[in-house]
């Protein structure tokens, strides 16, 4: 889930690359070859109930004293590809030390390499960190040359299978900053264009290393979705 426990314990570039700079325009975000949906507004209504995409699975959250997995249910709120950005809601239902689901509203940043690259620069993460994240999708393999030497920048990912994102969360929706958990951290998210399907990986210095994000698209019993240059009402 979006929300973390604090745990004190540490534990070639792409065939068809080219220079240009990506955009993602003529590719469905978070498409899974479904029926679009149409475009409703052009402005972002931040925690607005409503979102029409929605996914469900799991977050690991386990430690070196116990295994644990929280369920999880995302829902995108809004997408802006010509800037990189997307929102929307993250859901834990069996938190042990919250007596109701625990929701956050985060942001993210689509790795576009116009306005984003596989660099996070921010957020307490290195070079060195994003690297070892990043290397963990396996669809990350063939661009590690390429990223090693400059962020991936000189990549045109278009039409690259996978969407690299990282999202973060900006505040809790339901509860207060004293309900025991922390939201310091982001994920390091990769999307299947073939499946729908969303991995992640959360990081945070100060939490359990690589808790794993895995969900699978729900779509709210709609036929199919996809996204556009647009936000979705």
């Amino acid at each position: 889930m979006p929300v973390r426990v604090l745990d004190n314990t540490t534990p070639s570039q792409v065939s068809g690359a080219n220079s240009g700079k990506s955009s993602f325009q003529s590719c469905s975000l978070l498409g899974v070859g479904q029926t679009p949906l149409t475009p409703k507004i052009r402005h972002i209504e931040h925690g607005v109930p409503g979102f029409r995409v929605a996914f469900s699975g799991t977050q690991n959250v386990s430690s070196v004293q116990k295994d644990e997995a929280w369920r999880v249910n995302v829902r995108i709120q809004g997408c802006d590809l010509e800037h990189g950005y997307l929102c929307g809601s993250m859901e834990a239902l069996n938190v042990p030390m919250a007596d109701t689901p625990v929701v956050t509203f985060w942001e993210g940043e689509i790795v576009d390499t116009k306005n984003y690259t596989f660099f996070t620069g921010k957020w307490e993460a290195t070079k060195e960190d994003d690297i070892r994240h990043w290397s963990k999708f396996p669809s990350f393999s063939p661009l590690l040359g390429q990223v090693e030497a400059d962020g991936g920048k000189s990549l045109d990912l278009s039409n690259y299978p996978y969407i690299f994102m990282r999202w973060k969360e900006q505040y809790f929706v339901n509860v207060g900053t004293d309900c025991g958990l922390t939201i310091a951290g982001f994920y390091y998210i990769c999307f299947s264009c073939s499946d729908g399907s969303i991995s992640g990986f959360y990081y945070d210095p100060n939490s359990s290393p690589y808790q794993k994000l895995e969900l699978k698209s729900t779509n709210d019993g709609r036929s199919g979705f996809s996204f556009s240059s647009y936000e979705l009402q």
